[in-house]
């Protein structure tokens, strides 16, 4: 904690921000005890009203009754060692409306932080005006580490939470928070009402990511668990298209006036989440997670209600079922030992795949403004219309190429996917160090380049999320999220932000030649260590601590 507080201190010149980043923080945990009591009783008023209504529904509606008994049923644990067959029948489902209703209401995460993202960067020089907040340049920066330091703390709390209480609580609750933070920073009065409401909402989006990801693995059959997983993680892009376009509006004079715009804009993302919470009601408790922590007759139920979307679906599957040691929580010295000595190939390929992406990506994309107005004397106000091809190619990559990581397999598309953004990012950094390149043509460089890297970024998070034991499955993503995110939030960008002050087209070159470098480098080590998780059952490619066989 003292070491990333001391750098993102040293780096805002202030050395004030850790004793901000712990107020915040209280706060955060505070907002998180009010949305878990909240919580907790709307689903007890929820679970009464359904209840009543069960026998009714049992005569009309078998599969809504299996549904809603699944629902209501109380927690009622046991440690006993039981004999399942849940994970064979999840893996056995056909794609479905289930599947598209999982895929909706859970993978907006992505969208919504690709929002986030673009928007601050977008409004940055409207805050600075008289007419919004009159932010200084540092007071920005202190805001978007803000965001930084809630989405590294928010997924390191919140992921705990989730592996020890459950995925659907820690979903609702997490959205809860970015929705309400996210609303309340288009209210923001000044500088200091306005890092706190990011702090808030980037530790909403950081706990999203550790229980919606968690949640993703263990409902999505595991022969399209991979193609499902590069769409969800490859969104971030649609949202940054979202963000760019609703900006272009919203500080548009002619439209709306931009000291109201910028505030509507944050609304954005807030009416979105709102429909998204309402939708999360129907999503049901991981059947994994329940039978792993002591609610066997629970995750039956659950597992019903499941297979009562589908129709005709016959007989469960038949296959070897597994014996469960059922527990309520696992220690963090578990969760240690499990990361850094019985897994500790598959961390360092976690480590190198989430690191040099973070800073392949993030070094690029944020200072990609500024090469356009520092380099090519693109208007400020145009910016908008670059981002807007580059996140195309974000997109189109996991959606063309991400079938072939469940047909192909993990182990040689996620080198693969590495190694040519690696080799892409070298040649367009000679073109650019010889000014070969013009502003659209650079743009047309990069919608090849992340075309692939694209792909290769949302392996990376498909990667950590499946090769690691359900019980530590959301504290593993946290981990390597905050690693991620650090390394990509601020030594990429600062990297490239000073390079990029020389003014000298050559030093820009090297640090783009650096990130080239560390994914080849990451190419490499997967290509070695990588797990072959393609079309396997989450059980065997890293069987559970409770596993009792």
């Amino acid at each position: 904690m003292r070491k990333r507080n001391s750098a993102i201190g040293t780096a805002d010149g202030a050395g004030a921000l850790p004793l901000w980043t712990g107020l915040l923080l209280i706060m955060a945990s505070s907002a998180g005890n009010v949305f878990s009591r909240l919580a907790a009783k709307l689903h007890g008023l929820v679970g009464g009203s359904v209840a009543g209504s069960i026998a009714a529904a049992d005569r009309r509606n078998p599969a809504s009754s299996a549904r809603a008994a699944a629902q209501v049923q109380p927690e009622v644990r046991s440690e006993a060692i039981i004999e399942t067959d849940i994970p064979t029948r999840l893996d056995a489902l056909p794609f479905g409306r289930f599947h598209i209703l999982v895929i909706v209401a859970l993978g907006i995460t992505w969208i919504l932080d690709g929002l986030e993202v673009t928007l601050a960067g977008a409004l940055s020089a409207e805050l600075k005006r008289a007419t919004a907040l009159g932010l200084s340049n540092a007071q920005i920066g202190f805001a978007g580490s803000s965001y930084l330091a809630g989405a590294v703390l928010g997924a390191f709390f919140f992921g705990w939470l989730t592996d020890r209480l459950g995925r659907k609580k820690l979903f609702t609750i997490t959205l809860a928070v970015y929705l309400l933070a996210t609303a309340a920073t288009g209210f923001s009065w000044d500088a200091t009402s306005y890092a706190l409401f990011r702090f808030l909402t980037g530790a909403g989006i950081g706990g999203e990511y550790t229980a919606i990801n968690s949640t993703i693995q263990e409902l999505i059959p595991a022969r399209f668990r991979g193609w499902i997983d590069l769409l969800i993680n490859g969104s971030f892009w649609v949202g940054a298209a979202v963000g760019a376009g609703g900006s272009l509006i919203l500080l548009d004079p002619a439209v709306i006036d931009p000291a109201l715009g910028w505030r509507l804009a944050f609304l954005i993302g807030a009416i979105i989440g709102l429909v998204i919470l309402l939708m999360r009601f129907w999503i049901p408790e991981s059947p994994r997670w329940l039978v792993t922590h002591g609610m066997p007759q629970q995750a039956a139920e659950v597992m019903r209600g499941i297979e009562a979307h589908f129709r005709n679906l016959g007989q469960p599957p038949r296959g070897a079922p597994i014996h469960l040691r059922m527990r309520r929580h696992t220690p963090l010295r578990e969760v240690v030992r499990t990361l850094f000595k019985t897994y500790r190939d598959r961390t360092l390929v976690g480590l190198s795949l989430m690191a040099s992406q973070a800073f392949f990506y993030n070094a690029i994309f944020f200072t990609y403004a500024l090469v356009l107005t520092d380099f090519y004397g693109t208007p400020a106000n145009e910016v908008g219309w670059y981002i807007l091809p580059f996140a195309a190619g974000n997109v189109l990559g996991p959606i063309l190429l991400g079938r072939l990581f469940d047909t192909v397999g993990r182990r040689i598309m996620i080198a693969s996917t590495y190694a040519i953004s690696g080799i892409l990012l070298a040649v367009t950094a000679e073109l650019f160090s010889h000014n070969v390149l013009t502003a659209t043509g650079l743009t047309a460089a990069w919608m090849i380049v992340f075309f692939f890297a694209s792909a290769a970024a949302s392996s990376a998070y498909l990667t950590v999320s499946e090769i690691f034991p359900l019980e530590i499955r959301a504290l593993a993503i946290a981990f390597f999220y905050a690693i991620g995110t650090g390394v990509g939030g601020i030594i990429g960008p600062l990297l490239l932000g000073m390079l990029i002050s020389t003014g000298s087209r050559s030093s820009v070159a090297v640090g783009y030649l650096i990130g080239a470098a560390l994914m080849i480098g990451a190419a490499a080590v997967e290509a070695i260590w990588g797990v072959a998780a393609e079309r396997k059952a989450l059980e065997s490619v890293a069987a559970p601590l409770a596993l009792a066989d």
